[in-house]
């Protein structure tokens, strides 16, 4: 297929797309088919796309990927040491 045969549809819906990400949903930015993992690198297509962070609006591939990545963040050398409870 070439990019004749691609309706201005799906021309808007390729390459890679820029998301706004909520605590429960994401809201399309710039039109796209995929997004890239914060920690792999990999392309996450947009409809097999589970797992981000709001606060750090990144997506993540899987839920190993979300997981370590938030190990980084708040276990990691120079995250905030978690208090004792009194």
């Amino acid at each position: 297929m070439t990019d004749t045969d691609l309706s201005s549809f799906d021309r808007d819906f390729s390459g890679e797309a820029e998301l706004e990400y909520g605590d429960a949903d994401f809201m399309i930015l710039k039109p796209g088919a995929f997004v890239k993992c914060a920690v792999t690198g990999e392309s996450i297509a947009l409809n097999n796309l589970r797992y981000w962070s709001a606060e750090l609006q990144e997506a993540y591939l899987d839920a190993n990927a979300a997981t370590q990545r938030w190990r980084e963040v708040y276990q990691g050398p120079g995250a905030a040491k978690q208090q004792k409870p009194r």
